[in-house]
């Protein structure tokens, strides 16, 4: 009788199984991460680019940008621009190919902590970061929107830095309460930046805040040439009211930003139907238009000075006019402009994953995971509002950033795509399992892959449904509301410290309460 062939044996036993699944697994190695490459999902083809290209460039060049301040009017016209028949600031079309020769290519927002990661933005690489500015937030504990205020701005803050999928924490909600426009700016630096310590961005209502901003970026960088070697923050607005029009305001805040050399993290959003054109076509050249109108005046400033090409085509729905954040024509507009950006080689900032729905539930699932998805494969290298924001973008919720985080994970999964190599072929793996043991459970390539290769949700389920009735039969929302609440219980991340948090309050009219922030008064 002919002896069976014996079986390899496991090589060690459980315990050194688990030490080979729970051994820590380098950045490089993760299943998901920030910076992960997309720009596979191109909606544009190579003459429709040149074609809007070319439209924006006639636009420009044609019509021009309304209510240019006097200082960016004489800026522009010194460098060749002029002022047209209507009074309007027009953009020669080899001014804005020269200027798209000096931009940027790529910038970094640092992170204060090494357990989170840099934001590194440009070319195809992409990271989720929140944003929106909401005015109300969905109470944790009534559940129902009321105004939003700075401590929802902070908690906000915290709870993000508890949420390894979301790799940028951006201005979600507004302080309402705080009704002076610079008091609010220094209250909204603070928050963010006592909240986390991942990187940030946020607005200013006025320039006349910068200096004082600049005060406490220093304070808590250490100096103000370490921040500026290593800057931990991204500064938003919204220089430009479409059609076509600047926004003195925030115009004055680009060119002060700028002239430090600044990331100016701007925001353009047209909506098309409403204050763009309602075909989507015609949708991206005003909006690309409009971006490209303050890259000249960045680079006339700075050349070279960091700036995303921010270009928010966003839409309405033309039956009623109500905004419509989580459509569709969205989803494909912002990976245009991801492919628009790369077209141009400049770095691209989106908004993607913002629902019209007021509640955590089927609509702002699909909506929320349809477009942050599409956004990622497009290559847009940072997508805000990914995260929290509802209620077409006037209302931000803890339960929604929870939640998310998990979409998030799964949306960075797909991004990634599939890694084709000698290891990953698995050809050995095949062999041994099918002469052996007949499965792959407990293989050497299985524990080895069980974190590199798979993103695991935090707060969706996957038990049985027996086991989840047993647990409650809890929803998605309930589970996350949970999760949000130990966080908001627990989790004070004391991103700056004491003595130099101390030291900014003594110097700026801090109004968030120290026992807030778990700390005594």
């Amino acid at each position: 009788m002919q002896a069976r062939p014996r079986k390899p044996r496991r090589a060690g036993g459980r315990a050194a199984r688990v030490a080979v699944r729970e051994a820590p697994v380098s950045t490089a190695r993760a299943a998901v991460r920030a910076g992960l490459e997309g720009g596979t999902y191109n909606p544009l083809a190579g003459p429709d680019l040149e074609a809007i290209h070319r439209a924006a460039l006639t636009i420009l060049e044609d019509v021009g940008i309304a209510d240019a301040t006097q200082e960016v009017t004489q800026l522009a016209v010194a460098k060749g621009c002029f002022v047209n028949a209507h009074g309007r600031l027009s953009f020669p079309r080899a001014l804005v190919e020269d200027t798209l020769t000096l931009a940027a290519r790529q910038y970094t927002i640092f992170s204060r902590d090494p357990a989170h990661a840099d934001i590194e933005v440009g070319g195809s690489k992409v990271n989720y970061c929140t944003s929106g500015e909401a005015v109300s937030i969905l109470d944790y504990e009534r559940r129902s929107y009321r105004p939003s205020t700075l401590a929802d701005l902070y908690d906000t803050a915290r709870v993000v830095d508890a949420l390894p999928n979301i790799h940028q924490f951006g201005q979600t909600v507004v302080p309402t309460e705080i009704t002076d426009l610079i008091e609010h700016d220094l209250n909204v630096v603070y928050a963010v930046l006592a909240g986390t310590a991942k990187p940030v961005e946020h607005t200013f209502n006025t320039v006349r805040s910068l200096p004082a901003a600049l005060e406490i970026y220093a304070m808590v960088a250490g100096g103000e040439a370490r921040f500026r070697e290593r800057p931990f923050v991204s500064f938003g607005g919204c220089p430009i009211v479409s059609p076509l029009r600047f926004a003195q305001e925030n115009l004055d805040v680009l060119v002060a930003t700028s002239r430090l050399g600044l990331v100016n993290d701007i925001a353009i959003a047209p909506q098309s139907g409403a204050t763009a054109p309602s075909y989507l076509a015609g949708s991206l050249v005003q909006v690309t238009a409009e971006a490209l109108a303050c890259l000249c005046v960045v680079n006339m400033v700075r050349p070279g000075c960091p700036m995303s090409f921010a270009a928010w085509p966003f839409s309405v729905d033309l039956r009623t006019g109500a905004f419509a954040g989580g459509s569709a024509e969205v989803a494909v507009s912002m990976a245009a402009i991801a492919q628009i950006g790369r077209f141009y080689d400049l770095p691209t900032t989106v908004a993607a994953s913002m629902s019209d729905a007021k509640m955590p539930d089927a609509q702002m699932g699909y909506e929320k995971g349809i477009t942050s998805v599409v956004a990622g494969l497009a290559g847009a290298n940072r997508v805000l509002e990914s995260a929290g924001m509802m209620a077409s973008l006037m209302g931000c919720s803890f339960e929604a950033l929870v939640i998310d985080n998990d979409m998030l994970g799964m949306a960075q999964r797909v991004v990634r795509g599939i890694e084709v190599n000698d290891e990953t072929l698995s050809v050995a793996a095949i062999r041994n399992a099918v002469l052996g043991e007949g499965h792959y459970l407990g293989a050497a390539d299985t524990l080895k892959s069980m974190e590199t290769e798979y993103v695991y949700p935090q707060t969706a389920d996957r038990t049985s449904r027996q086991v989840w009735m047993d647990a409650g039969a809890k929803t998605m929302d309930e589970r996350a509301h949970e999760t949000a609440g130990r966080l908001l219980a627990e989790h004070f991340p004391q991103a700056i410290p004491a003595k130099v948090d101390a030291a900014i309050r003594d110097r700026f009219p801090i109004r968030l309460p120290r026992s807030r922030m778990g700390l005594a008064d």
